[in-house]
């Protein structure tokens, strides 16, 4: 058994640094990077070609649900367990709601084309974290693992983003282990959206743990916290 770590937008290993430690005496643990891949159904194709054969649990923060998602749709009878952390089921609103999301994006980009991607990140990010962590030093974390990616890597993860699939149906269909976590503050992908998520859910597979003090980057603000939940989840799973 293998578990796989799925990364968000622009993020990297560092958003799992802090609870590789305690997962790792647990299980293998194995985080893909995307590299510039422009949507979910390739980057979800690409984990599977890049990780070991067997059965594999998978937890998904972010944009990483999503591929974790896709990866259940795509090969159901490898996965063994499920976690979804402050993430989404929907595609693409329709009508204004979608046109809103797609020009802030858009913005963005511009932003970092223009004048990098740590500026563009300094205002992004404020964002992503509880409002006691803004400029401290878990936020220069933030920045430097943005600015560690490209525009070019932005605008294809910007692009697998408005072209996501809707997962709505796939949830109804989940039959294992199934953990949904969200950061209590997380204005990106907020609660309401994983008490959905759950609701869509087969109740004897799924349970929501809700992270306090944190907001969308729950791995990273309350490694601990996030840590037990993922070691309860993975239960006896053999290492």
């Amino acid at each position: 058994m293998t578990l796989i770590l799925l990364p968000g937008l622009l993020c990297d290993a560092s958003v799992w640094q802090d609870l590789l430690p305690a997962l790792r005496h647990k299980v293998a643990c194995v985080v893909p990077d995307y590299a510039a891949l422009d949507s979910i159904e390739s980057m979800a194709q690409q984990v599977f070609h890049t990780t070991p054969p067997g059965p594999l649990a998978l937890a998904g923060h972010s944009m990483g649900g999503r591929v974790a998602l896709e990866m259940l749709r795509q090969q159901p009878e490898r996965i063994q367990r499920l976690a979804l952390m402050d993430t989404g089921y929907e595609g693409l609103a329709p009508g204004a709601a979608g046109e809103k999301e797609r020009a802030g994006r858009m913005a963005l980009l511009q932003t970092a084309r223009q004048h990098g991607m740590r500026a563009m990140g300094r205002d992004w990010a404020r964002g992503m974290v509880h409002p006691s962590r803004l400029d401290s030093p878990l936020f220069a974390r933030i920045l430097d693992m943005i600015e560690r990616r490209t525009p070019e890597i932005f605008e294809a993860q910007i692009h697998a983003l408005l072209q996501r699939p809707d997962a709505s149906a796939l949830l109804g269909q989940i039959r294992c282990p199934t953990l949904l976590l969200c950061g209590r503050e997380d204005a990106w992908s907020p609660l309401a959206r994983h008490e959905q998520m759950l609701g869509l859910m087969p109740q004897a597979h799924a349970e929501l743990t809700v992270v306090e003090h944190a907001g969308h980057m729950s791995p990273m603000e309350q490694p601990d916290a996030v840590g037990q939940a993922l070691l309860r989840w993975l239960g006896n799973m053999p290492a």
